[in-house]
């Protein structure tokens, strides 16, 4: 299929941003809107693809969560010590939702599934950072609305080391799983 000329494309993005503020990077347009505003309003089957990392703040950016975290008392976040003289930040504990909590985020990501998948063309694909805690219930919500699941990427988070009782024993367990490191 021929490409469209870059004036066409550029005019289709310009009309998608309806009279949302917008910045133009490289060859992508940035708009600036509320996606649950904004997805109702443009055409169906517009998109060849989405990829998003969405807000997970479910819980971690309420009020007095945030207010815990800037106290430094924690709350939801894990407030790490500095490392080799290098203050890290503050990372939500997604561990700590309840039941509540997870039903917000289920009801999230099941409404904006419908919304997303309204506007994106047969087999267009849809990449959503998250991770492995989070994974499983944001992806029931997407299948509900609608998505398929098709495989998922996990990156490999390595914090300042394992319990000493498990070094040992995952040490012997390389031999069989040479995939496993430790260190």
């Amino acid at each position: 299929m021929p490409k469209k000329p870059r004036c066409e494309s550029e005019s289709i993005a310009i009309s998608l941003a309806l009279d949302y503020e917008t910045q133009k990077i490289g060859e992508s347009l940035i708009i600036h809107a509320d996606c649950f505003e904004w997805l109702p309003q443009i055409p169906e089957e517009v998109f060849y693809g989405v990829v998003t990392d969405p807000p997970y703040g479910v819980k971690e950016y309420d009020f007095d969560q945030l207010k815990k975290r800037d106290q430094g008392r924690g709350g939801i976040w894990r407030l790490p010590p500095a490392f080799d003289g290098s203050i890290r930040a503050p990372l939500p504990r997604f561990t700590a939702l309840s039941l509540k909590d997870r039903n917000k985020l289920d009801e999230y990501f099941f409404t904006w599934g419908k919304l997303v998948i309204r506007v994106m063309r047969p087999g267009a694909h849809l990449f959503i950072a998250s991770n492995s805690f989070l994974s499983q219930l944001v992806f029931a919500s997407l299948i509900r609305s609608g998505f398929e699941f098709r495989g998922e990427l996990i990156r490999l988070v390595q914090t300042l080391g394992l319990p000493p009782l498990l070094v040992p024993l995952l040490k012997t367990e390389q031999l069989c799983f040479p995939a496993i490191l430790v260190q």
